[in-house]
């Protein structure tokens, strides 16, 4: 398996803000988003999404069109484009 990386940008008592790239193939790993989150896309693409009972659905992504989710959100999501992929995830801590 082949992680993206992400780099935090700010983190402080109210926000994380992480810039996250993704090679071809590369995914964020299995996990749970323990705060609300926004996802800005940096391109148009397209992310394969496997939750945790092995069901896949691919998120068509829009070049800065954001979208929210609400924390508890359990998966791994996978970088299902030939070029590398990045977005923005803004976690809301309050």
């Amino acid at each position: 398996m082949t992680l993206g990386t992400g780099t935090v940008q700010i983190d402080n008592e109210r926000t994380r803000v992480t810039e996250w790239r993704f090679a071809p193939g590369a995914e964020t790993g299995e996990h749970i988003h323990e705060y609300d989150y926004v996802v800005v896309p940096g391109a148009d693409g397209t992310l394969k999404i496997v939750d945790p009972e092995g069901n896949e659905t691919f998120a068509d992504m829009k070049e800065g069109q954001s979208y929210f989710r609400n924390k508890g959100i359990h998966h791994n999501v996978i970088n299902a484009n030939d070029f590398e992929y990045t977005f923005v995830e803004v976690e809301l801590k309050q």
